[in-house]
């Protein structure tokens, strides 16, 4: 029996740079023991940290890996060295908990790492990119499996372009939103008012830019056929359960604007 999994490889902008390369190094392996305990109560999740400035996670579901890759990416403190995300999903014949991530090699790894090479290679870097396998069974979506990472791409450029437009506390706002649910919430958390908060998530578009990813999301749970929605919404609930009860850790008082 097949078994849906996602994969992604992260990697971090300009960590060559200014002496910071140990201090990334740490936060992800940091982000490594984080992923870990998201993951935990949800399905199964391999997770690496390489080379000091990499991390793989291969996890069960079609949406898993971007679930995790988005949400890494609104709590990411280096503004100056941001991760971008080489991404990609499918099936596998092995039981993903036998897996040995440090040496398992399949189509799937391999499309994530050319689309992170594709991403390294671009001057105005996006931060996630699908490269899906070209499979030979002609099953399920693989029929579109090029037509789907299009539309995907595409989908994901343009919500870029509206990440990039954002300031930073437009960015803080809508990142706080996303774990908080609430604007009420987000308003006595930042010390602002309502009105404020409405005003920044306006400007800086988090609505659209909120539902394009979980739009994606739920395309990738209806590509499945495991009850993906189930878990992915597990894990996005244990994601953010998790950041609200060290939000202090993941949104530090000194960088709530």
């Amino acid at each position: 029996m097949a078994n849906e999994v996602s994969v992604f490889i992260l990697d971090v902008s300009n960590s060559s740079k200014e002496n910071i390369g140990n201090e990334l190094s740490e936060y992800l392996e940091q982000l490594k023991s984080r992923i870990a305990e998201w993951t935990q109560p949800v399905g199964v999740t391999k997770v690496s940290h390489r080379a000091g400035d990499e991390l793989v996670v291969i996890s069960s579901g079609y949406a898993s890996a971007y679930t995790l890759a988005f949400y890494i990416s609104r709590i990411w403190k280096f503004t100056d060295h941001k991760p971008y995300f080489g991404l990609s999903f499918g099936n596998i014949q092995e039981d993903l908990s036998t897996i040995n991530i440090e040496t398992w090699i399949h189509p799937l790894m391999k499309q994530a790492r050319n689309a992170n090479d594709y991403l390294k290679k671009q001057q105005n870097r996006l931060l996630f990119r699908f490269a899906l396998p070209r499979l030979s069974d002609k099953q399920g979506f693989t029929v579109f499996s090029k037509q789907f990472e299009t539309l995907i791409n595409t989908s994901l450029t343009l919500k870029q372009v509206q990440i990039n437009e954002q300031t930073d506390i437009q960015s803080r706002v809508c990142s706080l939103y996303l774990m908080l649910g609430q604007q009420n919430k987000v308003s006595k958390y930042l010390g602002r008012t309502t009105g404020t908060i409405s005003h920044h998530m306006k400007q800086g578009k988090t609505q659209v830019i909120l539902h394009a990813f979980n739009d994606i999301v739920r395309v990738l749970d209806l590509l499945g056929t495991q009850n993906e929605q189930r878990l992915t919404d597990k894990l996005q609930t244990t994601i953010r359960n998790n950041i609200m009860n060290h939000i202090n850790d993941y949104f530090p008082r000194e960088r709530r604007l």
